[in-house]
């Protein structure tokens, strides 16, 4: 099956070839098409639809019990949340970071972040 992406795509406003782009909102990466000219934008609508997903899950909000495993407490994490991680970055670490961000506040990442130095 092809891309709809892969096709010439011209610009409802001004008709001008449209070009690739990558776009970034609250962390998500959508693949778009963009005008030159006037900047128009078409989001490809896969990466819409799984902006949904993420839109969703994030605005879900989970129970889950913490368990005492030998010296240390675990918290079960909701499948949904794992299998979205995973069909996101496609291949998953099983580690991750934990971090106690606040007062009452841990935040746990999946994703190894880049850290710059300044130098």
């Amino acid at each position: 099956m092809t891309d709809i992406f892969d096709n010439t795509i011209l610009c409802n406003k001004c008709n001008t070839k449209m070009q690739k782009a990558k776009i970034l909102k609250n962390n998500f990466l959508f693949r778009a098409m963009v005008c030159p000219k006037c900047n128009e934008k078409i989001i490809h609508p896969a990466d819409e639809q799984e902006y949904h997903r993420f839109v969703n899950l994030k605005n879900k909000e989970f129970h889950v019990k913490m368990r005492l495993v030998g010296n240390s407490y675990a918290v079960s994490i909701p499948k949904e949340i794992v299998s979205f991680m995973r069909e996101q970055e496609k291949i998953m670490n099983d580690m991750v970071r934990l971090c106690f961000e606040d007062m009452g506040k841990l935040s746990l990442n999946f994703a190894e972040e880049k850290i710059k130095e300044n130098k």
